[in-house]
């Protein structure tokens, strides 16, 4: 599972570089997930914008991690949720459901508390800030 998890979210992120590179579509900003976490432990889950709220140390290093850790553990709830079975005869439409599912999360619940309101509607247009570091 570990590995069902690692390659979901390395495919995520070669995508995110194809659009990059085909379509000149600014990836998402894994800093700032770190950012989001290093907030955490002072009770800060919500930012009116987490991009103007000061850097933390070593958020870009902890947003990495966070962002394979979220795939591995997103892997491991699906296979949890399907039964281990799917491992040896996997079948499209759960896979499709539930990558629509965890790609559509960060739509409802990082962005708004990043301050960029639901699915990003605050945000104008990509900011420099809002780059891959």
């Amino acid at each position: 599972m570990i590995f069902i998890g690692l390659g979901a979210t390395l495919t995520f992120d070669l995508w995110a570089q194809f659009l990059k590179l085909a379509f000149k579509i600014t990836p998402s900003n894994i800093c700032l997930v770190g950012r989001w976490f290093c907030y955490m432990p002072q009770g800060i889950f919500k930012h009116s914008t987490i991009a103007s709220s000061p850097r933390m140390s070593a958020e870009c290093l902890i947003g990495w991690i966070a962002h394979y850790m979220i795939g591995i553990t997103l892997a491991l709830a699906f296979v949890l949720l399907v039964g281990e079975s799917w491992l040896h005869n996997p079948t499209l439409i759960p896979a499709f459901i539930f990558g629509v599912i965890s790609v559509a999360a960060p739509f409802f619940i990082m962005q708004p508390a990043f301050g960029f309101g639901v699915a990003s509607k605050r945000q104008t247009q990509p900011k420099h800030d809002y780059a891959v570091c």
